[in-house]
């Protein structure tokens, strides 16, 4: 168990609404239901109603900043068998990075490859005291594109595991790739931040809104008890 999954639930209902494709970048086509999850009758661009407000609240203060420029989703809601299917997909393909099967690997080496998927991606756990942050509908993946739709540099594409990931990697680095990274990235957090998004500590593209790691990340800044008030969607 992660340290924000003791944060306890109140479900408010908020219901989950369509993300609107003419207010943002949307990638198309999604990459996971490329690659075949299972999202059956669900969306995976879906979020909380109150989540997609605060999302177009974000945006406004990015283009007050940066005009022309817009958010990017990558992904939002995800059904726990989504979940699921990510989490199998990624120890797949990091045991192919390493020349081997899963199934070739020991019990040992296997719990060492799942350590390093789960820093990344959230337990698939169907207990509702504990859900998977983007199966709340409250937790969004996203990016920035500039006035000419493209992708601003990041430094490190959506979903990689490595240490790159982590928000501030780039910070310490002088280069000029590294220094538009970075502040491409304090960017997005700026604007997100600035109306109660909170960044995922791992995973410079995560924002959630409500959920548990929301609450848990804002009473490590603050010291005050919140609760969730998203459970799963």
């Amino acid at each position: 168990m992660k340290p924000y999954q003791q944060i306890p639930i109140q479900e408010c209902g908020d219901p989950l609404v369509p993300i609107s494709p003419e207010t943002f970048a949307i990638v198309t086509p999604h990459p996971y239901e490329a690659l075949g999850a299972p999202y059956g009758d669900r969306s995976p661009y879906w979020l909380r109603k109150t989540v997609t407000n605060k999302l177009q609240q974000a945006q406004n203060h990015l283009q007050s900043e940066c005009p022309g420029w817009r958010i990017q989703i990558f992904d939002a809601y995800r059904p726990i068998s989504v979940q699921q299917f990510m989490v199998d997909y990624t120890a797949q393909s990091l045991a192919q990075q390493r020349g081997v099967t899963i199934e070739a690997l020991s019990d040992s080496e296997q719990e060492s490859l799942l350590e390093t998927v789960y820093q990344f991606w959230a337990l698939p756990s169907q207990n509702p005291a504990t859900p998977p942050p983007h199966s709340t509908g409250a937790a969004v993946d996203i990016t920035l594109v500039n006035e000419a739709g493209q992708a601003v540099e990041m430094g490190s594409p959506i979903d990689e595991v490595s240490p790159r990931s982590q928000p501030d990697y780039f910070q310490p680095l002088t280069d000029a790739v590294s220094k538009t990274a970075h502040a491409n990235r304090h960017q997005l957090r700026r604007c997100m931040e600035t109306v109660g998004f909170q960044q995922h500590p791992n995973e410079w593209w995560h924002f959630s809104y409500g959920d548990q790691l929301w609450a848990w990340l804002i009473s490590q800044k603050t010291g005050r008890q919140p609760t969730a008030c998203y459970g799963q969607a």
